[in-house]
């Protein structure tokens, strides 16, 4: 079968991958929608695993439900691409991602774990959730991300009244501003570079206001407007520019939430968090309650998220899809593979 693979910097190739054999565990799950992450980008930008298949948002239907008994062929499910060993603390408290084994063989970011860019998967029997009917593809294929802003509004502790700020306009940055809102932040101003995407924020409804990230006076107009800082800053970007706009922006006391993925190391002033004694915040993932929370918002009609889908793309556009979305001027946020398409 066709699959989508990660070939060198910024390239992609299209070749034929075997297709997943039932071992009467795993469930075999035909992919309809698969989305692309913003750490798959990173991925891609640095070329490396070579021959890694990503994708692991993504929406299917069961071919082989494996030991999952109250699974059917035809079901339409979705999954954590997470593989968590079940045994370790982490694990029994519910903190799935805490796991020491939770990335090791993910769906979609393990190189023995092929994702949602190619028509048939295996996943683990226990990761995999069964979605309702009225739920479209792309709606599921969309959970996963809007986990990933879940659970970083609830790590930021968000309260009513809140002055929040978003640094990063991508769909982890808009999902973080949406859940901003639902926990009740009164104001939510979302930093980009990119214009066009920083304007769709505000007509999407997810912030009030977008405020140009290369501003050189940003930083005053903000303290003065927030009367010395946001109660909590949500970085979605991981860059040291990004960072250290975090650590000014927010109030003496406040809490930055760290979400943006850095792969190299970033140079700050932590004497700004020592004056402000600062809660500084990772948030990696979500745990499984999160993840069920955003199927219930989504399939109650709590959230719309076929909002973010900018467009649906096939195998053979893939290259182009990564390339838009790294174009620091597309409007797009979020753009779905079909597989089959």
């Amino acid at each position: 079968m066709k699959a989508v693979a990660i070939k060198g910097v910024k390239e992609f190739e299209i070749k034929d991958i075997n297709e997943p054999i039932s071992d009467g565990k795993k469930v075999i799950i035909e992919v309809k929608k698969s989305g692309i992450c913003g750490s798959d980008i990173h991925y891609w930008v640095n070329g490396e695993p070579k021959g890694l298949v990503m994708g692991h948002e993504f929406a299917g239907v069961v071919l082989d439900p494996g030991d999952r008994l109250d699974l059917n062929k035809g079901d339409r499910v979705t999954a954590l691409p997470i593989s968590p060993c079940g045994k370790c603390e982490a694990c029994r408290n519910g903190d799935v991602q805490f796991c020491p084994e939770t990335w090791s063989h993910a769906v979609g970011l393990s190189l023995d774990n092929p994702g949602g860019l190619t028509s048939k998967i295996a996943v683990r029997s226990d990761m995999v959730i069964k979605v309702p009917d009225n739920m479209k593809d792309e709606e599921v294929a969309m959970v996963e991300p809007l986990a990933v802003g879940l659970h970083a509004a609830h790590l930021g502790r968000i309260a009513v009244g809140d002055d929040v700020l978003i640094i990063g306009g991508g769909i982890i940055g808009l999902a973080s501003a949406e859940f901003a809102k639902k926990e009740g932040a009164s104001y939510v101003a979302l930093s980009e570079t990119n214009e066009a995407r920083g304007k769709k924020a505000v007509q999407l409804k997810v912030a009030d206001e977008f405020v140009n990230a290369l501003e050189s006076d940003l930083p005053k107009k903000l303290l003065e407007k927030t009367n010395g800082g946001f109660d909590v800053v949500i970085e979605c970007v991981g860059n040291d520019a990004a960072v250290n706009s975090a650590f000014t922006m927010v109030k003496p006391g406040g809490i930055v939430v760290l979400v943006g993925v850095a792969t190299n190391a970033i140079p700050t002033y932590t004497v700004m968090a020592v004056m402000k004694e600062l809660v500084v915040q990772g948030s990696i993932a979500y745990t499984y309650n999160e993840f069920n929370s955003c199927i219930n918002l989504i399939a109650n009609k709590k959230i719309d998220a076929m909002k973010f889908v900018d467009d649906v793309v096939s195998l053979e556009e893939v290259q182009h899809a990564y390339e838009r979305l790294t174009s620091g001027s597309d409007a797009a946020v979020k753009i779905l593979v079909d597989p089959n398409k």
